[in-house]
């Protein structure tokens, strides 16, 4: 089973995984978003749907995508545009991917400075 960690991380943080990794470390496959604001713009509840509904499921087309979710094929589209900006989906000739079975959210709230 692949899973995806989706983190709210510094760009040190990122380094220093980047560096263990680099020495052999195993890390995991790592989605990074810089503040919570960025992963949740990133992350609508819409795209959670579709992010839901590709876990998985292999290669998808964007039309058989907006059928599975009920929803027109243009906002999908544009969804779906954005997270393959974002680096959380991919596009192939197959059509759209999200290659992992799994997802696993990690950040910290803290108290306001």
């Amino acid at each position: 089973m692949t899973v995806v960690t989706l983190s709210v991380v510094t760009r040190d943080a990122v380094t220093h995984r980047a560096t263990a990794a680099l020495r052999g470390d195993a890390q995991g496959t790592h989605i990074s978003f810089a503040t919570p604001e960025l992963l949740w713009k990133t992350l609508t509840p819409k795209r959670w749907d579709l992010l839901q509904a590709m876990t998985g499921r292999g290669a998808m087309s964007i039309r058989g995508l907006a059928r599975h979710v009920a929803r027109d094929v243009k906002s999908v589209h544009g969804d779906i545009v954005a997270l393959a900006a974002a680096g959380v989906i991919d596009r192939t000739a197959e059509g759209v991917v999200f290659a992992h079975d799994a997802v696993h959210v990690d950040f910290t709230l803290t108290k306001a400075a």
